[in-house]
């Protein structure tokens, strides 16, 4: 494509001599966590539904990976051009219902050969366990039902939400133990547990939790603002509201249906 082509030359350009400075001495391990913050932006742009942010982000994690394939090349490891082609490799051979003559049953089947065939891969066939793999720096939210997921698909998972409540429920009671006892270790341990099994019921009800907990999150903040913007109206300092009026506006904003 000659678009595609028209961007890595202007990114090569950036790069060489007479280009950006500040480019030529990026190294992969400088920009790494541009990639993160990128992903997340792209994550807030799907949620705002607004398709020109969204494009706008789309384009800035496709500058990752020209960068980093940038530096690679300079530093003769491999090009943009490896990368495109090592992808499309790689979604052929996950696809063999699609470019062979596997024949599969519904999304479930596709989903276990696509882990079989990734675990058969070179380089990955060394690992010992079915969690080999689940990158360390991911969010612990996203890890968490990374590592449940993975598990589910070898046999080990409950038999229906139920069992994931009372796990919630169990893990609360000794979460309030510890809390009772007062050992900062245990407390930790505890809310670790409890952490991960609502990460668990999430994913039997089909729900994302990063995505539920960020949702959250936004309603807090518009809520709380309304208690804010409450403070300024009457001219009082909002840490000298009591928090029986802070409730009562909270509860008058959780009412309204924009919340």
């Amino acid at each position: 494509m000659k678009d595609f082509d028209r961007l890595v030359e202007i990114f090569e350009r950036l790069r060489a001599p007479g280009g950006c400075p500040w480019d030529a001495r990026q190294t992969h391990k400088s920009i790494s966590r541009c990639a993160v913050e990128e992903a997340y932006e792209l994550v807030d742009a799907i949620d705002s539904g607004n398709l020109d942010h969204l494009r706008e982000e789309l384009g800035d994690v496709l500058l990752q990976v020209l960068f980093h394939s940038t530096i690679a090349k300079d530093l003769g490891e491999f090009t943009i051009r490896d990368v495109v082609n090592g992808l499309a490799d790689k979604l052929i051979y996950r696809h063999p219902h699609v470019f062979g003559t596997e024949e599969v049953a519904d999304s479930e089947e596709v989903i276990r050969n696509w882990e079989r065939l990734k675990q058969q891969e070179e380089g990955k066939a060394h690992r010992e366990s079915l969690l080999d793999g689940i990158p360390e720096a991911l969010p612990a939210l996203l890890q968490a039902r990374k590592i449940q997921s993975k598990a589910s698909r070898a046999g080990f998972d409950w038999q229906d939400h139920r069992g994931v409540i009372d796990k919630v429920k169990e893990e609360a009671d000794e979460l309030r133990g510890a809390m009772e006892q007062g050992d900062p270790e245990d407390i930790t341990a505890e809310i670790g547990d409890l952490l991960f099994s609502i990460v668990n019921l999430a994913r039997f009800a089909g729900v994302d939790p990063e995505s539920a907990l960020r949702r959250t999150n936004r309603t807090f903040r518009s809520r709380f603002r309304k208690i804010e913007d409450e403070a300024k109206r009457r001219g009082v300092p909002l840490e000298e509201m009591s928090l029986q009026e802070m409730d009562e506006i909270w509860q008058k904003a959780k009412n309204e249906p924009s919340s």
